[in-house]
């Protein structure tokens, strides 16, 4: 476990291991730290523009430890060790590759979709859809072979979308995390989508047409402040 305690976010230029990620306007850096023997990442807000960084990186961060706190000890979802500042989260490091960079000439485990089904089935059983698995940079590839989700800033909780009609569109954000684990089958293992799955993903209703409108406008809001 990582102790935060000495742990300063305006040491971490100096002092991380690597970058994941550079920031930008809107997008929080990455680092690679070691604290204590321990190694973990740190998705940072502080270097954001004032506003943004305040306002909008402050509740992001907030929102995602809320989700994190929920999905403590979950198999496939890093440890998170806690929020510095207010402006960064601190999570384990999963020695991986995200599926999206992922060598298609190295073929991924047997096992590596029903493991991701199982991931789903489990953070959707605590109350949680993720609503942005069909991008393959929140789904990693372990060293291990296993699968391990990430980004959490966007997840729906369906405490909060408890009343009609919000708990249509729950559903639906939870429908939607299995047709992302089809559309990747569908980019990575097509060999393996069953008939069922095909169907299943080609299936539309005009309900739920009409919910996915309303969801994809949630998305593209909650996409341009994560």
């Amino acid at each position: 476990m990582m102790n935060l305690e000495s742990l300063k976010l305006s040491s971490l230029p100096e002092n991380h291991c690597g970058i994941l990620r550079h920031s930008s306007n809107t997008r929080p850096v990455i680092w690679v730290i070691e604290e204590n023997g321990v190694r973990g990442v740190v998705k940072d807000f502080s270097n954001s523009k004032f506003f943004y960084r305040n306002i909008i990186g402050r509740f992001l961060i907030w929102r995602e430890h809320k989700a994190y706190k929920k999905l403590q000890g979950l198999e496939g979802v890093p440890a998170c060790y806690g929020v510095i500042d207010g402006l960064a989260l601190a999570l384990e490091e999963i020695p991986s590759q995200p599926l999206e960079k992922h060598n298609k000439n190295i073929k991924l485990s047997r096992t590596f979709f029903d493991d991701l089904k199982n991931i789903v089935d489990s953070f959707h059983r605590k109350g949680l859809a993720h609503s942005d698995l069909k991008n393959g940079a929140n789904v990693l590839v372990g060293y291990d072979g296993r699968p391990y989700i990430v980004d959490w800033s966007a997840s729906i909780s369906q405490k909060e979308f408890r009343f009609f009609p919000l708990n249509r569109i729950y559903l639906r954000f939870v429908l939607d995390d299995y047709f992302a684990i089809i559309k990747l089958k569908m980019r990575y293992v097509p060999e393996t989508l069953t008939l069922e799955e095909r169907r299943q993903y080609a299936k539309r209703s005009h309900m739920e047409r009409g919910i996915r409108g309303i969801r994809d406008r949630l998305r593209k809001i909650l996409k341009k402040i994560v």
